[in-house]
């Protein structure tokens, strides 16, 4: 499994960085659909943690984690429109 990991990191590393800008925008967009996938998963895993103290943790975390990723990827995606429309005027 952490064969799988570290592989998975060189490859999403060499993919991203060979993406030109102009579909930076529309990438971003996507990620961010799927870490509000990712939200809703999470809070749902919050809610049914039952007596275990491990899963109420993860869950939090998890829960915490996504919406950094959503907010940040949207704050992204804004300056990258606006950057854009500078270039247009």
């Amino acid at each position: 499994m952490v064969f799988i990991f570290i592989l998975a990191g060189f490859l999403g590393f060499e993919l991203i960085s060979r993406v030109p800008s102009q579909l930076h925008t529309p990438l971003m967009s996507g990620s961010n659909a799927v870490s509000g996938i990712t939200l809703i998963g999470a809070i749902l895993t919050l809610g049914n943690t039952g007596n275990s103290m491990i899963v109420a943790i993860c869950g939090f975390l998890a829960v915490v984690f996504a919406t950094v990723n959503v907010v940040s990827g949207y704050y992204v995606t804004e300056r990258m429109l606006e950057m854009f429309s500078a270039i247009k005027k």
